[in-house]
């Protein structure tokens, strides 16, 4: 799959997605639950589509994680989703405004965080895109470190620990170059050997939602309208 074919992710709403994966077997529908978006301002006008960069926060008191020799952002590539993993119990953000000036510096189309963010007003004003579990004042040190970049990550839902038995709903897998979209709906992670088959999904669910669409507001109804389209 080109990478101008994956691009192609960005013409279907992070909904449609979700629902191909779902066809597709995913459990999670590809969605990394949680997650809003905090920049740009303009919420209606943005999505996020491109590869996936990804980066493994730990605590600071963790002396057996590994350390980088970069920064993290420093080593972003161009084109690419920043995707960031920090512990779940932490209070503190992961990224602040001089990290959105050196993404945007290389390339960097925006960046996903199953963490927190900090300096909305920069990113804002950067017109960058951000999407995090949450927000706070506080900056990484003393809490977390950066510890590995380009490696898979498990994204837990909030409130699920590691080891946890609570398997309301299943931890999302992703991997570097995997193709990340978010929208003001949410962000969904899409394998990357699964692409043609979600954009033939994608393509073939709006068209049914289309008609769909067309016969309820003529008022056919839903049940009736997803029985002639859907099948059920």
């Amino acid at each position: 799959m080109s990478t101008s074919s994956a691009s192609s992710l960005a013409t279907f709403s992070t909904c449609e997605i979700s629902d191909a994966l779902i066809k597709l077997g995913l459990p999670h529908g590809g969605h990394i639950p949680d997650i809003q978006m905090f920049s740009p301002a303009n919420k209606a006008d943005t999505r996020l589509c491109g590869p996936a960069y990804t980066v493994q926060m730990v605590l600071s008191s963790d002396t057996a994680a590994p350390k980088l020799s970069n920064h993290f952002v420093d080593t972003a590539t161009d084109g690419s989703v920043v995707v960031i993993d920090a512990p779940p119990q932490v209070k503190n953000a992961v990224w602040g405004g001089l990290m959105t000036a050196g993404a945007q510096a290389r390339g960097a189309l925006g960046v996903i965080i199953s963490g927190r963010c900090r300096d909305l007003a920069e990113h804002r004003s950067s017109n960058f895109p951000v999407f995090a579990k949450g927000h706070s004042t506080l900056g990484q040190s003393p809490f977390t470190r950066p510890s590995a970049v380009n490696v898979p990550l498990s994204i837990k839902p909030w409130g699920i620990t590691k080891g946890s038995d609570d398997t309301t709903f299943p931890a999302v897998q992703v991997n570097p170059g995997d193709w990340m979209v978010a929208d003001e709906d949410g962000v969904v992670c899409i394998p990357q050997d699964l692409i043609s088959k979600v954009l033939e999904l994608a393509a073939k669910g709006r068209e049914i939602d289309e008609k769909c669409m067309v016969d309820i507001r003529a008022g056919l109804g839903v049940q009736a309208s997803f029985k002639k389209h859907r099948g059920k």
